[in-house]
């Protein structure tokens, strides 16, 4: 997304502007998943290379500078994310013959590795291209495994003159205290429903208010799901959710064992605060359409069983990219659901 930002976006871009005229030499941006943060961060970016910036701060797009970013190979910019989110393997990591063969069938991670952060030395050591800035941006910073956080913590520790980190984060729970200390946080808040809901209706998306209501009001993650055109699922989970059963439950895990674990963690979350919520106030968020159902659980479930349930779940997204086992993981998780509700 070159040279624009969300219209939710707006008042944060005027705000990030005051930072420009003392530039910190790392920002954190953090905030819900699914609301657009690493195009804005990527906005940024492009903004702070540009020969000839906008007055609001946007590039010109029309510079050597944004041409080079344009094409994804500005010599002054570096991109850092896991290896799960490129298109094509992380460099230097990939060998020849057997070795480059083992490489292309192996899964891809899903860190950001030391490699990574050591791979920047070179990049940040040499002089700029034309005498500007030298941008590192990094997302989601809770993707770095513990030694890529202790060699970038010594990267911010003692920051290479002219350089800029841009990180962004969807949990700054997740992140080193001590990286948090060393970069200005800028927060980069969830836009209401009505404005999230215009906006995904001007690109089409249909019955965009379930959509955008599942994902917890995030439009870039409700536009993905609604492009994805499947609920098959998240339907799965909700329906063992309105009608638990240890049975149901074994079955639903089988089903549900190869699908990225955070979905299903994520949606017992918002299934708990639902019922939670309409406890307490008579308020559904998240799953309107499961009215009846939500109101029959929450009848009948003690206060202190669904605090469990919800402290339970809370603990598992924490682990749920790394399990041992899916399949045992999920039977865990809705076996447990299925006892605190009979």
């Amino acid at each position: 997304m070159s040279n624009s930002i969300y219209p939710w976006q707006e008042s944060s871009w005027q705000q990030l502007q005051t930072l420009r005229q003392r530039m910190p030499h790392a920002i954190l941006f953090h905030g819900a998943a699914g609301i657009g943060k690493s195009d804005f961060i990527e906005t940024f970016a492009q903004g702070l290379l540009c020969e000839a910036v906008l007055p609001d701060g946007h590039a010109c797009g029309v510079c050597a500078s944004c041409g080079w970013f344009s094409q994804q190979n500005h010599p002054d910019y570096r991109r850092v994310r896991p290896e799960s989110m490129e298109d094509e393997p992380v460099d230097g990591e990939e060998g020849e013959g057997e070795t480059k063969k083992a490489a292309k069938t192996k899964t891809p991670s899903k860190e950001i590795k030391i490699e990574q952060i050591r791979n920047l030395a070179d990049f940040m050591n040499i002089s700029t291209h034309r005498q500007g800035l030298r941008v590192v941006v990094l997302y989601p910073a809770e993707a770095l495994n513990m030694p890529a956080s202790n060699a970038l913590l010594k990267t911010l520790e003692e920051p290479p003159p002219g350089t800029v980190f841009l990180l962004a984060s969807n949990s700054l729970d997740r992140l080193l205290p001590t990286i948090l200390s060393r970069c200005r946080k800028f927060a980069l808040p969830m836009p209401s429903h009505a404005e999230a809901l215009a906006w995904l209706k001007e690109q089409g998306v249909p019955d965009a208010d379930s959509w955008l209501r599942e994902q917890g009001g995030a439009p870039l993650a409700a536009m993905a799901q609604a492009e994805s055109g499947s609920r098959e699922d998240l339907e799965t989970l909700l329906q063992l959710l309105a009608h638990p059963s240890v049975e149901g439950a074994l079955k639903v895990a089988d089903k549900l064992q190869k699908v990225p674990l955070s979905g299903p963690v994520s949606w017992l979350q918002r299934w708990l605060y639902d019922v939670f919520s309409y406890k307490l106030a008579g308020n559904i968020r998240y799953y309107p359409r499961y009215q009846k159902e939500l109101a029959g659980v929450a009848d009948k479930i003690h206060v202190s069983r669904l605090m469990a349930a919800i402290k339970g779940a809370n603990e598992r997204r924490a682990t749920a990219d790394h399990p041992l086992s899916p399949k045992l993981f999920l039977e865990d998780m809705l076996l447990d659901y299925a006892n605190c509700c009979a």
